[in-house]
């Protein structure tokens, strides 16, 4: 199919900066990004949309969700990290049904593409449920089974690891590549040095991207240096991870000058997670140094129970006023860098090189935003309105490898309605 934008406003990349192209067209032909211009590409097109009014820019990538865990908003609110975790979310996990993950991830797929999210890295029970849920409603996911297992190798640790090698061969590269499974371990925390170890060996034939929470706490990171003797990135690094697959970590908030020379050697990207970091007490991640060294760094929301949504817009936004508040220096992350991270740096991230801007022969993940409301005008910075104006619910349209998943409050392959049903069936099973 052939659609043609017309009319539009187009978020472009440059080489250092961000430009908008006025009145102009793209064009769209099956999965990719044709033309983009300001005349009239030739040829007939099956589908013409007037986007006048409308800003086309890349869709948003989510780089770390735990999508699922939108049943649990707000659950456990005004607790730290750990005692959040172990008395709130973890009793109430121990419930769940995988009917449970399938209605949870539904109704997060419908709060990503409302909100502008073509693309997310789940870590959830039931994975092979998400991926089959993810196929059919058409978003990009980044999926994977994180093994858990703080006992040393044995049965359980066995059964887990080939759960998570399990899911690579069953899905990796599955809905035309838009379902990729990652290599991953829930945290160092959760896990003995042997089960590691054995992961490790099975992944390395694997073309997996790594990912893993890392340094979320202060108490994490010190415990790992008084078992082992290294940071959790030194750790990884000396188990061979980093050398064996592009790894992405979430979180990094207690990260050293060290860790940060070794991610850079390494090509690790930070997940930079700012709402959920702040409403656990965890602290602020050093993301403006990691980005002056070169480091890529993406955004990600977390969980719904402890940020409390999906909106990747707030992210955005937040990732720019806490860094420039912390640091008192309001040069810190320009508009052009926080837009790349909440959209070419996590589709890097994830292993994904065709996406993540706007370009002829890029994958088709496109947004528009509408640009009437009031806090959208003036524009005399369409980069700045995109980090520090605008909302999720400006998104009006969600396009993922071509094809139109949300416009104008409506969704094309989900059924709104039966989703809320089901959400909020689950919601009170879980919560009674």
């Amino acid at each position: 199919m052939r659609i043609l934008f017309e009319k539009a406003s187009i978020l472009l990349r440059g080489d250092t900066s961000y430009n908008v192209l006025e009145n102009a067209f793209l064009a769209v032909s099956g999965e990719f990004i044709e033309y983009i211009g300001t005349d009239r590409p030739a040829g007939d097109f099956d589908v013409v949309k007037d986007m006048k009014h409308r800003l086309l820019m890349p869709g948003l990538v989510n780089a770390h969700c735990h999508s699922s865990m939108v049943l649990l908003r707000g659950v456990g609110s005004d607790k730290p990290l750990h005692e959040w975790l172990f008395d709130s979310i973890f009793p109430i996990e121990a419930k769940l049904r995988p009917e449970d993950v399938v209605a949870g991830a539904a109704l997060a797929f419908a709060e990503l593409l409302a909100s502008g999210v073509t693309s997310v890295s789940d870590m959830y029970f039931h994975p092979p449920l998400i991926c089959e849920l993810a196929e059919k409603v058409g978003i990009k996911l980044n999926a994977n089974d994180a093994v858990t297992c703080p006992s040393e190798l044995g049965e359980e640790g066995e059964e887990k690891i080939g759960r998570a090698v399990r899911l690579y061969e069953d899905w990796h590269g599955k809905a035309n590549g838009r379902i990729r499974v990652d290599a991953a371990l829930h945290s160092e925390y959760l896990n003995s040095e042997s089960v590691m170890k054995h992961y490790l060996d099975l992944c390395r034939s694997h073309e997996a991207c790594f990912t893993v929470h890392l340094s979320e706490t202060e108490a994490e990171h010190r415990e790992c240096m008084e078992r082992h003797g290294l940071t959790p990135m030194a750790y990884f690094e000396a188990l061979g991870y980093l050398e064996t697959f592009p790894s992405y970590c979430a979180h990094c908030v207690y990260i050293s000058e060290d860790d940060m020379r070794i991610m850079k050697r390494h090509g690790v990207s930070i997940i930079h997670n700012p709402s959920s970091n702040m409403k656990l007490g965890s602290g602020f991640a050093p993301v403006g140094e990691a980005v002056s060294r070169g480091i890529n760094v993406a955004l990600g929301t977390d969980g719904a129970a402890s940020n409390n949504n999906l909106n990747m817009f707030e992210e955005l936004h937040l990732a720019a006023l806490t860094h420039k508040g912390f640091s008192k220096n309001p040069s810190l992350l320009g508009t052009s860098q926080l837009i790349d991270m909440a959209t070419i740096n996590g589709a890097r991230a994830q292993g994904r090189f065709d996406t993540g801007v706007l370009k002829a022969g890029k994958k088709a993940d496109i947004i528009a935003l509408d640009l009437r409301p009031p806090h959208m005008f003036p524009r005399f910075d369409v980069p700045a309105l995109i980090c520090y104006s605008a909302q999720a619910s400006d998104v009006v349209m969600t396009m993922v490898d071509g094809k139109i998943l949300y416009e104008d409050g409506r969704y094309t392959t989900l059924d709104i309605e039966a989703v809320m049903k089901d959400a909020k069936d689950s919601a009170e099973y879980l919560l009674k």
